[in-house]
């Protein structure tokens, strides 16, 4: 039962790296402010790091049964562990580096790297179906 919650819970992050992709590539104005917000307030910061964290954990308990149990494992620790020591980064660093990023990323970057996002969602779910 659990395996197949986390096949679902991947496949969702899936689609929601396609989603992103889309948008990134025709909104790119959004994703730019999107990314501008991570860490902004409390609900937004530890929210999104303890959103990110579902995944994660998806990734570890899928990884023996995927494609590429390798990459789950590892990816999904990585995710994990970030997302903990993320936890323990100040709010405002975190929102500070967010802003930065903001910055360097201008819209053109975000829709060269659009059809990264689609093809991570892609070969995700291909990877648990």
């Amino acid at each position: 039962m659990i395996i197949e919650i986390a096949r679902w819970i991947l496949i969702v992050f899936g689609v929601f790296f396609i989603i992103v992709g889309v948008v990134m590539l025709f909104k790119p104005s959004i994703a730019r402010a999107t990314l501008r917000k991570a860490g902004s307030t409390n609900l937004i910061n530890y929210g999104e790091i303890t959103v990110r964290m579902i995944p994660a954990v998806a990734l570890i308990l899928f990884s023996a049964h995927s494609m590429y149990p390798t990459v789950f494992t590892l990816f999904g620790w990585f995710m994990l562990l970030t997302s903990l020591v993320l936890y323990f980064v100040p709010k405002r660093l975190h929102h500070d580096f967010s802003n930065k990023s903001a910055d360097i990323l201008k819209p053109v970057y975000f829709q060269l790297i659009s059809p990264i996002s689609v093809a991570i969602g892609i070969m995700l779910i291909n990877a648990v179906i």
